[in-house]
């Protein structure tokens, strides 16, 4: 009886996987694209996992406060080094079209009166970054939209002109209706619906050089699982990836293109940015065809 009761009791197996199987990289990929249907991870976003609260909002996956007392370093960072910010959640709206167009649509939107507007001789030349509020077309000074940094991108000739419009994700949706009420956009005829989780034949190139170079990842493991390719983040958290991303005026010839997770915004603080900067980026070689 007892014999029989011992084999009554023996516990299933279980079917997960053991941890050395789970942190392969294959495995982690996978985990790491399903943990991010929800919420949108950021570039550094491993790197501030490991060092703090984690929050969701806005539709991303954001560092709240650190586990560690760590203020006291922060602020000695700012006040004698360099300290970095990752600002990568905050939209980015790419407006396109001839210079003139543009300022006289956004002159509707903001006001001489609150100070710097988008015409302003020392940010219209693209050398220096602007911030203004934005209100509704012709209701200032009710109906205030909020807060945006711009910048424009400096004159190349051409009458066409871009400029960047950054502001908060919970006040995107609210700005991408009325520029586009304002320019008279409306969505382009072909949509382009994109593929998260595929990958370009070049990447798969480069992805077959480096696992000969290591066998250490493999594309296959023991059990015969395919690979799982790393995913590209289209869309964001204010944006479904499978809506459109671009909006044309048949009459302005505006073009209005949501750039939101496609350029990545850092801020750096302390007496040693300019220093850090110098010795991390280094200038391209020009190369004449």
């Amino acid at each position: 009886k007892q014999a029989e009761k011992a084999v009554h009791q023996k516990k299933e197996q279980s079917k997960t996987k053991c941890r050395k199987a789970r942190r392969r990289h294959i495995n982690l990929v996978a985990e790491f694209n399903r943990r991010q249907r929800k919420n949108i991870w950021l570039e550094t976003h491993i790197w501030h996992a490991k060092r703090f609260h984690m929050v969701k909002k806005w539709g991303y996956c954001l560092g709240d406060s650190p586990t560690e007392k760590s203020y006291r370093a922060c602020y000695r960072a700012m006040t004698k080094h360099c300290l970095l910010q990752d600002l990568s959640y905050y939209c980015c709206l790419e407006l396109t079209g001839k210079e003139n167009e543009l300022l006289k649509q956004l002159a509707r939107i903001c006001s001489i009166d609150t100070g710097l507007t988008f015409e302003e001789g020392c940010c219209l030349s693209g050398r220096f970054e602007g911030s203004l509020n934005l209100y509704r077309a012709d209701r200032y000074p009710d109906n205030m939209l909020g807060p945006v940094t711009f910048i424009w991108k400096p004159r190349d000739g051409s009458e066409n002109r871009q400029l960047w419009i950054w502001m908060h994700p919970a006040l995107k949706q609210d700005m991408l209706r009325e520029l586009k009420a304002v320019f008279q956009c409306s969505e382009p005829e072909e949509i382009y619906i994109a593929e998260p989780i595929t990958t370009s034949i070049q990447e798969e190139k480069q992805m077959d050089v480096v696992l000969s170079l290591g066998k250490k990842r493999k594309r296959e493991d023991k059990e015969g699982e395919k690979a799982v390719p790393v995913k590209k983040i289209i869309g964001d958290g204010t944006r479904d990836p499978l809506q459109s991303y671009s909006w044309i005026s048949q009459t302005t010839g505006v073009v209005i293109s949501d750039r939101t997770m496609e350029i990545l915004r850092y801020r750096l603080i302390g007496p040693l940015s300019h220093s850090v900067l110098t010795e991390t980026l280094k200038a391209a070689s020009l190369q004449t065809v």
